[in-house]
């Protein structure tokens, strides 16, 4: 009996069925939200923010002293440089803006995650010492995009969707000129890691390492092994941080993550 005949009589109709639930599980899958909450983000600055005004750089790696910082938007503009991270997520969100962990509430389920305020500050921090500017025209901002509810106050630099626009507008005083502003530009292009999937493989692997514990670590400045401390005063008492083995004579220390 030849089944081929009647696989193709039964199959044939619904040979749009494969492309369709493809399609579908490609929107619902999460590397589908965070393009598409990213292309939401440039969109509303496409419209909203002229680009003579306002110079957009994307998706932005940067050199640091333990491998590399990736930024997701930087505007550039006579009215400051604004350092933008986005975040596509569901759910309510409980945070502090000096809390080092925020909460993130689907049904009955809680999640934590990075302040990102604090993860935005390694970026400006990145990009400070990348730019011959002065640290106060530099403005942290962070945008949720998806379907996330703020449930506690958030500063201004929290917003959700297009409103981080309304953010960057609301600065009117002029601190560059227009010939600083095309240097900031210039600068953060050459200095920028050449945006490749091997850049961000090899930014993913180190983000990797730092969150690893077990990991080895070494200083950046002298070579010498890095050991996981914890403040013991002040008002990071209680937190860990990686700090030189070499240390007095050697100070440096990085985040824990």
């Amino acid at each position: 009996m030849d089944y081929s005949l009647f696989i193709n009589e039964v199959l044939g109709p619904l040979w749009w069925v494969i492309p369709v639930a493809f399609l579908i599980g490609l929107i619902k899958s999460s590397w589908f939200k965070g393009f598409f909450g990213e292309a939401l983000v440039k969109a509303a600055a496409r419209i909203r923010l002229p680009a003579e005004t306002y110079k957009p750089i994307h998706n932005v790696t940067l050199p640091t002293l333990d491998g590399s910082t990736q930024i997701d938007h930087i505007f550039v503009s006579r009215f400051g440089i604004f350092v933008v991270e986005t975040k596509n997520m569901k759910g309510w969100i409980f945070g502090d803006e000096h809390q080092a962990q925020w909460t993130q509430k689907i049904y009955q389920k809680s999640f934590r995650f990075q302040n990102p305020l604090h993860q935005n500050y390694k970026h400006v921090k990145a990009l400070e010492s990348a730019l011959d500017v002065p640290s106060a025209v530099i403005h942290s901002l962070v945008v949720f995009t998806g379907s996330a509810k703020l449930k506690t106050r958030m500063p201004k630099s929290i917003t959700r969707g297009g409103g981080y626009v309304n953010y960057i507008k609301s600065f009117q005083e002029v601190v560059l000129s227009e010939t600083e502003v095309q240097e900031a530009f210039m600068k953060i292009q050459a200095g920028r890691l050449a945006p490749t999937r091997e850049t961000h493989r090899r930014h993913v692997a180190q983000l990797k390492t730092r969150s690893d514990p077990n990991a080895q670590r070494k200083c950046p400045k002298c070579g010498s092994s890095m050991v996981l401390r914890t403040s013991k005063r002040g008002k990071n008492a209680g937190n860990q941080f990686w700090g030189c083995s070499g240390y007095p004579e050697c100070r440096v220390v990085q985040e824990v993550g």
